[in-house]
C-alpha cells in the first residue's frame, strides 16, 4: 500500500503546517518530529515527554528516549529507562552498598576492630556502628553470616579510604600497633568534619569514647551533627592550644591522636598529654613536613619533631612515611612517660 508524500507536514507547506516535519496529528506547529499531540508548538518532539517523549526527535515509539521518556520523563533526567535515576540511588551518594556474600569475604586485620573485604580489590573497613548510614559518601558492604537454623545475620561495614584519612594510609602502610582498639577512649585532636574520627568511633565501638577536638566553627557543624547519630564521639569546638577549656568534657584516655598539621604540633600534643593522657597511653601523630618548615627536607623536619616530642616525654616506638597515599607526610607513634 503507497503513500502520497504529501509534503513536508502531510499536505505541503499549506494549512498550519500540521504535524510538524512528518508527524500524524495537526495542531499549531507540532514541532519537529510532531508525536502524537501536536499541540501548540510542542516544542522539539513535542507530545508526551518534551524532549525525546513517546516519539521523540523524528516520530515512532524508538526515536531518541523511547516509550520509556529519556530526556525530560515524568522524573526528570533519567526517568525509568532513562540517564541514571539519580545520583546514587535510593540512599544518596554512597547507595545502599554492595551486597556481600559469595563475591566478597571478610577477614579481621590485625589491628583489632579493622577488617579487610575480599572481593575484585582488598577494602579496609569497619563495621559500621549505624547500620544504614554514611558518614561522607563512602561505600558500604552488607556480609551475611549464616546460622545454624539456616537464618543469616546481616552486618554492615563502612569502606575505609586511605587518600582521606592519615589513619588508614598508615594501617595499610604496615603500622605495627596503633593502640585504637574497641573499649578505647581515644582524644583526636584536628578532627575535622568527622571524616576518620567517624572509623576511629567504629574501632572503639559502643563500650569506648572518642573525643574529637576541632578549632573550625564550620568543621565543627559538620562533626557535631555526625555525632548526634555516632553517641560515642563527644564533638569539642575548641582550640586544641588550650586544654584547659575543655578539661571538664574530657575523661583520661589511652590514646591520643593528632592531625593538626600546626608548627607548634609537638607542643600541642604535648599540652594535651600531660591533661588527659595515662601514664603509659599512646601518641599517634600524623606530621606534615611542610606545615612546619616548607624549606628543610621532610626527614630533617620529622628528625626535628622526634626530638621535640621526647622533650614532651613521649618516647618514639614506630615512625612510617603515608606514601603513597600522601606525600612528605609520616606517622609516629610514641608511649607516654608521665614520670620520668
Amino acid at each position: 500500500m503507497a503513500f502520497d508524500r504529501g509534503g513536508r507536514g502531510g499536505g505541503g507547506r499549506g494549512g498550519a503546517r500540521g504535524g510538524g516535519r512528518g508527524g500524524f496529528g495537526g495542531g499549531d506547529r507540532g514541532g519537529r518530529g510532531g508525536g502524537f499531540g501536536g499541540g501548540d508548538r510542542g516544542g522539539r518532539g513535542g507530545g508526551f515527554g518534551g524532549r525525546g517523549g513517546a516519539g521523540g526527535r523524528g516520530g515512532g515509539f524508538g526515536a531518541r528516549g523511547g516509550a520509556g521518556g529519556g530526556r525530560g520523563a515524568p522524573r526528570g533526567r533519567g526517568a525509568p529507562g532513562g540517564r541514571g535515576g539519580g545520583r546514587g540511588g535510593a540512599a544518596g551518594r554512597g547507595g545502599l552498598g554492595k551486597k556481600g556474600g559469595a563475591s566478597v569475604t571478610l577477614e579481621p586485620h590485625k589491628h583489632d576492630g579493622v577488617f579487610i573485604a575480599k572481593g575484585k580489590e582488598h577494602l579496609l573497613v569497619t563495621k559500621n556502628l549505624v547500620p544504614g548510614e554514611s558518614v561522607y559518601g563512602e561505600k558500604r558492604i552488607t556480609i551475611g553470616t549464616p546460622n545454624a537454623d539456616g537464618s543469616e545475620d546481616k552486618t554492615e561495614f563502612r569502606v575505609w579510604n586511605p587518600f582521606r584519612s592519615k589513619l588508614a594510609a598508615g594501617i595499610l602502610g604496615g603500622l605495627d600497633n596503633i593502640h585504637i582498639k574497641p573499649g578505647a577512649k581515644v582524644l583526636y585532636l584536628g578532627a575535622a568534619s568527622g571524616t576518620s574520627v567517624s572509623h576511629v568511633a567504629d574501632i572503639v565501638g559502643p563500650e569506648g569514647t572518642v573525643y574529637a577536638v576541632e578549632f573550625s566553627h564550620r568543621s565543627g557543624r559538620d562533626l557535631v551533627n555526625m555525632a548526634k547519630k555516632r553517641t560515642n564521639i563527644i564533638p569539642i569546638v575548641e582550640d586544641a592550644r588550650h586544654p584547659t577549656k575543655y578539661r571538664m568534657l574530657v575523661s583520661m584516655v589511652d590514646v591520643v591522636f593528632a592531625d593538626v598539621a600546626q608548627p607548634d604540633q609537638a607542643r600541642i600534643v604535648g599540652l594535651n598529654s600531660h591533661h588527659f593522657l595515662k601514664h603509659g597511653g599512646h601518641v599517634v601523630i600524623s606530621i606534615k613536613a611542610s606545615c612546619i618548615d616548607s624549606t628543610a627536607p621532610a626527614e630533617a623536619v620529622f628528625a626535628q619533631e622526634v626530638k621535640k616530642l621526647q622533650g614532651e616525654m613521649v618516647k618514639p616506638r614506630e615512625q612510617l612515611t603515608l606514601e603513597p597515599y600522601e606525600r612528605d607526610h609520616c606517622i609516629l607513634i610514641g608511649t607516654y612517660q608521665r614520670h620520668q
